[in-house]
């Protein structure tokens, strides 16, 4: 096919959920850039970019129709000279649809609605819109241009119906979160229907952190050959331009190594959570340990160090080692760092319980009470200064329930909540190796992991070594295997079924866990809904 050449923009946004105005500012100011520095004749925004995604039930609200029928009225307005496909909810007496419109000055030359509508993992769409039909194609300097929005590019029907009305090339508009897996999975699916269609696709995606999910960019042009011809960077907002003759002709962004992703979309989820929600900074107990070590250099990294403050809570059984770790990595990122022993608090308890404890010994009691009175003292932080309080436990913590209610689970936000503890350890590598030195002291990598709640402790007591823990909770939580599954996979039969049994009766705690960014194909939370109360164990 050959055209005149054409310049596309992919407008990677990081919007706010809710924020019509602001979004619709950034709209605009995207829209500018575009025609003025970077001489595109269209601009591509997310989906839903004018509300932010994913609204959830704001979509209910009364107000919120009379609101984006004034946000659009303003692109009408402001938006001149170039050719914008903007993502909003469009209000019909029928009901609610996920739409994409086209507007050139002054005008909306071309509606869509969304037609296949997600309602697995982390999406619930069918609650709130109802499944367009029909094609939206349009005319681009000659060029006959068709939209789709998100999981419309996931099933072959849209995009065939779009070249059967007539479209050379296919814009696709997304609000994609980030997982392990996804980056590969767009590819194939897009070269699934190029291969299909024939069609390039020119694949937008928003960037930024929404409470439980990230969204990482990384937008794509794939010619009709499947070939990847530009590619944005992940998680990295900005406008990125590719020219358009019948093939993209662009810039590929080098591909990062997954603990280069991932870290960087736990740094955008902390910092978009804790300043979007108006928390002067944040609060970490810092205990020497690699968990919380991990979140101390996230939290540097997306806040600035001026704005994290670090605490040490020995008890008696805390190591020497531990708080001299603690300090140390404190002074490294230039954190403000505090000591604030629990002995005094833990003794308290312990003496005001002694009576209606008589007759029985230590136990796990005594260790959870030493948990609790760490999160009593960094709530009461919270409290008193504003920071919000960054939880450190993982997700093999969480999935078998190694983690104290009202302890360290006390928090607003999560970060690596969805973070296995084997990638724990290769997170923490990769940040040591970023230039800045040592950040995370080499011990805390190297010594054995403990919650140090008794004499000698460690993880080991109590679980699988991690890098036997970690595969089969992958199995079971991710790919819902059966236990006779993955005992067939080569691992111990009891010891599959103790950790499935610990998943199951810790679904109690998990329910009262604050928020954090989904990073696995399947993370705790609203991509996972498992009962409390049920008897599931053979299964």
């Amino acid at each position: 096919m050959n055209v005149a050449p054409i310049r596309l923009a992919a407008a990677q946004l990081n919007l706010w959920v809710g924020d019509i105005e602001g979004n619709v500012g950034k709209i605009i100011d995207a829209a500018r850039h575009a025609r003025d520095e970077l001489k595109a004749d269209l601009v591509a925004c997310p989906e839903l970019s004018m509300l932010g995604y994913p609204p959830d039930d704001l979509l209910l609200r009364t107000a919120l129709p009379q609101a984006i029928e004034e946000g659009v009225a303003r692109l009408l307005r402001e938006v001149h000279g170039i050719t914008l496909i903007v993502g909003l909810p469009e209000f019909t007496p029928q009901g609610r649809y996920n739409a994409a419109w086209v507007i050139r000055d002054g005008a909306v030359i071309a509606r869509y609605r969304k037609q296949l509508l997600p309602n697995y993992g982390v999406f619930d769409e069918k609650r709130h819109f109802l499944p367009g039909s029909g094609t939206a194609v349009f005319d681009l300097r000659g060029v006959p241009v068709g939209v789709c929005v998100c999981e419309d590019v996931w099933g072959p029907a849209p995009a065939e119906a779009a070249k059967a009305a007539g479209a050379r090339l296919l814009i696709n508009i997304n609000a994609s979160p980030y997982d392990l897996s996804k980056h590969r999975d767009r590819i194939d699916v897009l070269r699934a229907r190029s291969a299909e269609t024939g069609l390039p696709i020119l694949y937008v995606n928003m960037v930024g952190g929404q409470d439980d999910l990230v969204f990482d960019g990384g937008s794509l042009g794939v010619n009709g050959d499947g070939t990847v011809a530009f590619r944005a960077p992940v998680f990295e907002e900005g406008v990125y331009v590719a020219g358009f003759n019948g093939r993209f002709i662009g810039q590929i962004a080098a591909e990062e190594s997954e603990e280069a992703a991932v870290y960087k979309g736990l740094v955008q989820a902390t910092r978009d959570y804790v300043e979007r929600n108006g928390f002067p900074g944040a609060l970490i107990g810092l205990s020497g340990g690699i968990d919380s070590a991990l979140v101390a250099a996230i939290a540097a990294d997306a806040l600035g160090p001026e704005k994290v403050w670090t605490v040490a809570l020995p008890s008696r059984y805390t190591a020497g080692m531990s708080n001299e770790d603690a300090r140390l990595q404190a002074e490294r990122l230039g954190l403000r760092h505090s000591v604030l022993p629990i002995e005094t608090a833990f003794g308290a308890f312990n003496q005001t319980l002694a009576e209606t404890f008589v007759g029985r010994g230590a136990d796990l009691t005594e260790e959870n009470l030493q948990s609790r009175c760490r999160g009593v003292l960094l709530m009461a932080l919270s409290n008193k200064f504003g920071q919000v309080v960054l939880t450190t436990g993982n997700k093999s913590e969480m999935a078998v329930g190694y983690a104290t209610l009202y302890g360290d689970m006390c928090g607003g936000f999560a970060p690596i909540k969805d973070v296995y503890k084997t990638l724990v350890y290769r997170l923490a590598r990769y940040r040591n190796s970023l230039g800045d030195g040592e950040v995370i002291p080499e011990r805390v990598i190297t010594r054995p992991p403990s919650a140090e709640l008794r004499e000698d402790q460690k993880d080991s007591d109590s679980l699988p070594p991690y890098e036997v823990l970690d595969p089969i909770l992958e199995a079971y939580v991710e790919d819902s295997h059966s236990i006779a599954e993955i005992v067939a996979m080569g691992y111990d039969q009891a010891m599959v079924q103790r950790v499935a049994a610990l998943v199951r009766r810790s679904e109690y705690k998990r329910r009262q866990a604050p928020p954090g960014p989904k990073i696995t194909r399947r993370a705790f939370g609203r991509e996972r809904r498992y009962p409390i109360t049920a008897v599931y164990g053979d299964l």
